[in-house]
């Protein structure tokens, strides 16, 4: 069965799948998005930085989440490892470079439900529900097979479809993955004491322990562990959980009490080479995934959704053609050295906690005090976490704008 022909097809319906398909549609472009838009509960959270809030002001969507999120107006580093080299906690404010917040903590089912009614909305998106099963591309066009039988031609594919993704094996792009023997343990919690906005990332020998503001007397957890502790800790009934997170927490928080569903996931990477193939992008998971650490995950899948808008308008200015080599090198020539950085100081991080030598604990020592005493590098430090100084994308940069001219 034959469907229609789009600019753009985006498969994947996690928050930044969306987030791309409502960009591309906002801009004229006539998009298709593939995927299920239902989204479930699952203890998880995304802290969202100031540029990616911009970018959701910009598709009009962020008044609707704002409400249900929480400011993140400090972050706050203590070291837990017990190392000879302990340095002593560091706090980063956000009023030190001129923001009320670095950005906002949302649960991830909302976020993403919150989207999905945004997409609803969006006179040149259209929603097919399923599955991408095959893709095909051609001179003039790719060729998408969905799980339906339906087969719609798009001359842009968007690949949002994770970090398994389908389309990124069957273009033949090659993906170098590892793993850490660490899984994150993820629920929410209520706690007798005010988090005023703060955000405590506790560094332990087995990884970051974090609790991050939700609104009211509410924090989500991610507690980085070895694998079979975080899953004895998920085994256990709500009450004994509450006590080990609260005797973790150092009693930061006072009491605590579980208040959403757990989840347990492992720890691991991926990386790849390419971000394209003919027809053919990858944004988000599909393209890198690392640690749950200093919030990088989710904002740089949507730098790289806001970077392919730009690069997609720019083509239509120019009279490119949008599945073209030349334009997705373009996307690649702009996306590659921020998920490259981001991945190595995160992958950085996480092993230096997971070593006892002494060397590698007295760098990192060295460089938490080297942030907290040098008031330069601290905020450029500070800057560089909440929105890179160059290359960001257009719709992070500024104001939202008024829209490109619809096609």
């Amino acid at each position: 069965m034959s469907g229609a022909s789009f600019h753009i097809a985006v498969v994947g319906a996690g928050a930044t799948g969306i987030a791309a398909a409502i960009a591309f549609a906002r801009d004229g472009f006539r998009t298709a998005l593939v995927g299920s838009l239902e989204s479930r509960p699952d203890g998880r959270t995304v802290a969202l930085m100031n540029g990616s809030i911009r970018f959701l002001e910009a598709l009009g969507v962020w008044s609707s989440i704002q409400p249900d999120a929480a400011a993140l107006e400090t972050m706050r580093l203590i070291d837990d490892s017990g190392s000879l080299f302990r340095p002593p906690p560091v706090a980063f404010r956000a009023l030190e470079i001129d923001l009320d917040a670095f950005g906002w903590n949302v649960e991830n089912a909302l976020l993403v439900s919150r989207l999905a009614e945004a997409a609803r909305r969006e006179s040149f998106l259209t929603l097919f529900e399923g599955t991408a099963t095959g893709m095909a591309a051609s001179d003039g066009a790719a060729s998408l097979t969905l799980s339906d039988g339906t087969v719609i031609a798009a001359d842009l594919v968007v690949a949002a479809d994770g970090r398994r993704s389908a389309l990124r094996v069957g273009a033949g792009i090659a993906a170098r993955t590892w793993s850490y023997p660490q899984s994150a343990l993820t629920t929410i919690l209520s706690h007798d004491r005010e988090h005023r906005e703060t955000s405590t990332e506790f560094h332990t020998r087995h990884g970051p322990f974090t609790l991050v503001p939700l609104p009211g007397r509410r924090s989500s957890l991610v507690w980085v562990t070895e694998p079979d502790r975080a899953k004895n800790l998920a085994d256990l009934d709500d009450r004994a959980l509450a006590i080990a997170i609260e005797r973790q927490a150092q009693s930061m928080l006072g009491a605590m009490r579980v208040d959403g569903p757990r989840g347990v996931v492992p720890m691991s990477g991926l990386s790849v080479d390419r971000y394209w193939a003919p027809h053919l992008a990858l944004i988000g998971e599909a393209a890198h995934v690392f640690p749950p650490i200093g919030a990088q995950g989710l904002n740089l899948g949507l730098r790289d959704a806001a970077a392919l808008r730009d690069v997609a308008v720019d083509a239509r200015r120019q009279g490119k053609f949008l599945g073209s080599d030349e334009t997705l090198r373009g996307y690649q020539r702009g996306r590659d050295f921020d998920v490259r950085l981001r991945t190595a100081a995160v992958d950085g991080l996480n092993r230096t906690l997971l070593t006892d030598l002494m060397p590698a604990d007295f760098m990192r020592g060295a460089g938490l005090l080297a942030v907290s005493g040098i008031g330069p590098l601290r905020r450029a430090l500070m800057r560089e976490g909440v929105l890179p100084r160059f290359g960001a994308p257009s719709l992070m940069r500024r104001e939202p704008r008024a829209q490109e001219n619809r096609s």
